[in-house]
Formats: C-alpha cells, sequence, structure tokens
C-alpha cells in the first residue's frame, strides 16, 4: 500500500465509528491509543466509554483511577463531552446477565448461590473472553454514549473474545450441555458416553460429592437458553455492524509486526475489515553528511589541539549515533510497510517515539490530538 495515499488522521473514525476495538501485539501501547483516542473524542463533545479487559490494569494507572468493579466511572477532565472508563469484572457481569436471563429471583439465586457457579464463574475457560463481549454488547447499546472504545488483551487472547458470541452458540448446540439441561436425573443414565466421561472427570477432580451440585448448575439454566441464544446473536451483530470499527496497533519491531501481520489475516477470515493502523513509537531518520565530523571538527581550529580532539570525538560519536538511528528507522520503515500492505486502503497513522513516558490525562491528550491531527476535529 501507498501510505502517503491513505488518510493519515484518525478524526473520520472517531466522527463515523460507534463502536471502535483497538487490537494488536501485547507492549504495544493498545491501552495508551485507547485512552488517548476516548480523551480526544470527548474533547470534541462526545460521550465516550473506554472499555478495558486487559488484565495489567494500565488504563487504571494511566486515567489516575484506582478502583474498577464493572462500572463505569467518570473521569473528570476540560473537555466539552463525557468520558467514562471501566475495566471488565467478569463475574459480576456474569452475574447480572444471569439476573437478567432467569425466569425469576427465585431462579436467579439457585444459580448465584450454586457451588459451581461461585467457583467457575470468574474461572471456568472462556468465561472472561464471554463476558468482555458481553459488557462491549451493553455498552454499546445504551443510549447514554455515542462512542465505545474497546482496549483488548494481546492478539491470541482478543481473538478469544471476538470468537466467544459463537462458542456460546455451540455449546448451547452442544449434546453433552444438552443432556445436562434434562430434565429429570433419570435421563442421566441413559446419555451418550461423552457425558458419562464429563461425569467421572469431575467426579475425580472434586470429588464424588459434588456430582449433584454440578448437575443442579446445568438444571438451574433450564429455560434460560433461547435468552444467551438471542444475546449471542445480539453481540454477533455488534461486532458486524458498519459502525463498529477495528484499529490495529502495532509498533515497528519485526516480531509485533509479524503478530499484527498475523492478527490481520485472522480478523478478515472472521469476516472484519480494519479500518485504521496505528504504528506507535516510530524512530526518527536523520540525514547525515558523510563530511559533518571533519568539517564540525574544522570548525574548531582556533582551539587548543586538546580541545579539538576531544570535539571531534564528541562530533564522531553523535554523527555515529544518528546513522545508528537512521538505519533503524529505514529497518522500521521495512517492517510498517509489511503490515501496511495487509491493511491496504485502511487508514494509517504513525505515532513517533516521545521523550517521556504517558503517565497522565495530560500525556493522553498530547497522544490524542496526534491521533486526530492538529487540522482535524470530530464532528459531535
Amino acid at each position: 500500500m501507498n501510505s502517503a495515499a491513505a488518510p493519515t488522521q484518525l478524526a473520520p473514525l472517531l466522527n463515523s465509528a460507534r463502536v471502535i476495538v483497538c487490537c494488536g501485539p501485547g507492549g504495544v501501547g493498545k491501552t495508551t491509543t485507547a485512552a488517548a483516542l476516548g480523551i480526544a473524542a470527548a474533547a470534541a463533545g462526545r460521550r465516550v466509554t473506554v472499555l478495558t479487559v486487559d488484565p495489567a490494569r494500565r488504563l487504571a494507572n494511566a486515567l489516575g483511577l484506582t478502583e474498577f468493579d464493572g462500572h463505569s466511572r467518570v473521569i473528570e477532565g476540560a473537555w466539552p463531552g463525557e468520558l467514562r472508563a471501566t475495566m471488565l469484572d467478569a463475574k459480576s457481569t456474569f452475574d447480572g446477565i444471569v439476573s437478567t436471563y432467569a425466569a425469576d429471583e427465585a431462579q436467579a439465586d439457585r444459580i448465584l448461590n450454586n457451588r459451581i457457579y461461585r467457583n467457575l464463574s470468574s474461572a471456568l475457560s472462556g468465561t472472561q473472553e464471554y463476558m468482555a463481549i458481553e459488557k462491549l454488547y451493553e455498552l454499546a447499546t445504551a443510549p447514554d454514549a455515542d462512542l465505545v472504545i474497546v482496549d483488548t488483551p494481546p492478539t491470541r487472547h482478543a481473538l478469544d473474545v471476538l470468537d466467544a458470541p459463537e462458542r456460546l452458540l455451540r455449546l448451547l448446540e452442544n449434546k453433552v450441555f444438552r443432556a445436562l439441561m434434562a430434565p429429570t436425573k433419570t435421563y442421566l443414565k441413559v446419555v451418550n458416553a461423552a457425558t458419562q466421561t464429563l461425569l467421572r472427570t469431575v467426579a475425580r477432580t472434586l470429588g464424588s460429592d459434588v456430582i449433584d451440585d454440578v448437575v443442579a448448575f446445568f438444571r438451574a439454566f433450564e429455560g434460560m437458553e433461547d435468552g444467551f441464544r438471542t444475546r449471542a446473536q445480539g453481540v454477533r451483530a455488534v461486532l458486524e455492524a458498519p459502525t463498529t470499527s477495528f484499529l490495529l496497533v502495532c509498533s515497528a519491531r519485526r516480531d509485533a509486526v509479524d503478530e499484527s501481520v498475523f492478527f490481520a489475516r485472522e480478523l478478515v477470515e472472521h469476516g472484519h475489515r480494519l479500518a485504521a493502523l496505528v504504528v506507535n513509537r516510530v524512530h526518527p531518520s536523520f540525514d547525515v553528511s558523510p563530511a559533518l565530523g571533519s568539517g564540525s571538527a574544522n570548525a574548531s581550529a582556533g582551539g587548543s589541539e586538546r580541545g579539538r580532539s576531544e570535539l571531534a570525538s564528541d562530533v564522531a560519536a553523535l554523527v555515529d549515533n544518528a546513522t545508528q538511528m537512521t538505519a533503524l528507522a529505514r529497518r522500521e520503515a521495512q517492517h510498517i510497510t509489511r503490515v501496511e500492505r495487509e491493511v491496504a486502503g485502511a487508514i494509517s497513522v504513525k505515532v513517533p517515539l516521545f521523550f517521556d513516558d504517558v503517565h497522565d490525562l495530560e500525556g493522553l491528550a498530547a497522544i490524542g490530538s496526534f491521533l486526530v491531527g492538529s487540522a482535524g476535529s470530530v464532528s459531535t
């Protein structure tokens, strides 16, 4: 892709998107990018919520928050819009869904008080990913937000998040699940071998005394399958909506680019389109003249011989450093070109390496202004 021919600012994306999913490898600045875009949108007057499902909780530190319990919290700042931030709490999200789809309060209590549910609701494989996408759906369909920006886990786990609705639908159709949802225990005596194997495995792991709890756990969900199925379909519709945009964040390191190329291809296979690419911490390139060292040293000919020698040595070190930085910038440019080719036509923004780490609202606002562009603005 010819990057010069592609849009180079994210203001159009913030104008049109209802949901922005920031994804990419670990350690490339996804959290910073998500928070900075949130501030940029709020500065333009939009009501925006930033959701992080990254367990490292870097977003909390960047925004100066110390407590996350799954609820959105208002971030105070000098902007005309509204900025909220929330970190996923998988268990409280799961509890809320149970309460929503239970036929009555008694059924909800049976599930929430079940020993298996209490132990596994936040640790069961896939729960974190599915609850992340549930929280996204909740925020995206709320009437009090114009934009939701999602900071996802590193690439492979982000794919699990995006797969969560399909995996839930497959679970609901699974023969073992359907057997455990059967209306009577008598049916369990004649279910297929897979179900019997599952129950024996549970018994060996947790003890035979919890078999009844396992059965009760599944039985407690009786009648709720349709609600979960409808919700999963709604989540899928949000991810596939034209107002949902995927933003790939990476750095110019070779390993990060390799991972980003992999993720871009996976997104295409999942039917999603990358709307933008942000490459963070790009090193500058210097035009180093071969004669710079000798010319600068000769300019101090009036000094002592020792002074001229020290100056020449200092200049040579600076020239050598600039030469190495330029070589690094050229290698990075080659890596960036690789990932740009994978997302041809997407908005492409290269964020330069800053002297200071971004650790507060002022730094995030500066990054946000750069991403949007000094000449660009976000419409409300």
